[in-house]
């Protein structure tokens, strides 16, 4: 669990280039190993991916893919390392036996939506989904990893933190360069607010030589009305003042808020002490739906989960890029 510092989001600084060789040997071990030739599976394998660490869309982007690719009626699986869980794989996730603890948050979130496999492996993970019927994969979080070859390489990228200070880690939030990581790149999907989306293109126009799709999060309509209800916020995601904001927006009464760590382990001391502040404040406890299905067995229940989804009006582009693949790739 990286905690990102304060500077990696500021102008370039002292602490910055004093880190920058470290981030200049980062960079150029990500490049030799992404020069290793990966796995050719006879299915499509769609990557999302990112340039950064922490928190840019990637997962309501995943569930939006594999949900559209399902209503096509293709047999589409996820596949992910399983951050935060202790199972290497490959294994195919199921909700009845296994919990964030074994495969993680993002892991279980997903299951619901489509098959997921959890596989340190990313080759032997491809192979299994395919060897149990995938005709289609999505690589959530495989565009550093080589081992599988991609037919489509969609970035995903938050407008409002856009690529922080540009400097690789540890000297900034990049895992490679921005010009690297584009060149291998199909389309580029920016989520965020429309002033915020164009800052990002003025000062990386660059990210113009790709297509450039564009988007937001947004809560899915469950029917709750959240208008001047008081609640008491906590998140363990990569941004959490995005899901703050998202309650804001919502019309929620926001009475507490609690930043913490990108898939921080929620402890029972943690949890009672947000249930005790909530039941103080008259307040409900609600969290994002990813921190909650981390939630461990005896505080499920605990706080209410506000899903989200992916809203983009460039579906039409996407779908260029697909038809073509699952023409040429997809099992008669």
């Amino acid at each position: 669990m990286i905690q990102a510092p304060a500077f990696w989001q500021a102008p370039a600084g002292i602490s910055a280039r004093l880190l920058s060789p470290f981030g200049a040997i980062y960079a150029a071990a990500t490049g030799r190993r992404l020069r290793r030739a990966g796995l050719r599976l006879d299915i499509p394998v769609i990557c999302v991916g990112n340039l950064t660490v922490g928190g840019s869309g990637k997962t309501p982007t995943v569930i939006a893919l594999a949900e559209r690719l399902c209503r096509r009626e293709i047999a589409v699986h996820i596949l992910l390392r399983g951050y935060g869980g202790r199972l290497a794989g490959p294994l195919q996730v199921d909700p009845q036996r296994h919990d964030a603890a074994a495969v993680g948050d993002e892991a279980l979130l997903m299951s619901a939506y489509a098959p997921v496999w959890v596989a340190r492996d990313r080759a032997a993970g491809g192979l299994a989904a395919a060897r149990a019927g995938a005709q289609a994969i999505l690589l959530d979080d495989g565009f550093q990893n080589p081992a599988l070859q991609k037919d489509l390489s969609l970035l995903v990228v938050d407008a409002e933190a856009g690529f922080g200070n540009g400097f690789c880690i540890p000297a900034g939030p990049m895992r490679e360069p921005v010009a690297a990581g584009l060149a291998r790149a199909d389309l580029v999907l920016i989520l965020g607010p429309a002033a915020a989306r164009a800052q990002l293109l003025e000062t990386w126009p660059v990210l113009r030589e790709k297509p450039v799709l564009t988007g937001g999060i947004r809560p899915r309509d469950t029917g709750m009305s959240w208008a001047g209800q008081p609640v008491v916020a906590f998140a363990g995601i990569g941004r959490p003042e995005k899901f703050f904001a998202t309650m804001r927006d919502l019309g929620a009464q926001l009475v507490g808020q609690h930043g913490l760590g990108d898939h921080q382990p929620f402890t029972p001391r943690l949890l009672t002490r947000l249930q005790r502040e909530a039941q103080a404040k008259g307040a409900m406890l609600v969290t994002t739906d990813k921190d909650a299905v981390r939630l461990p067995r005896p505080f499920h229940g605990l706080a209410v989960p506000v899903p989200v989804a992916l809203e983009t009006a460039d579906w039409p582009a996407i779908d260029n890029h697909l038809n073509p693949i699952f023409a040429t790739k997809l099992p008669g």
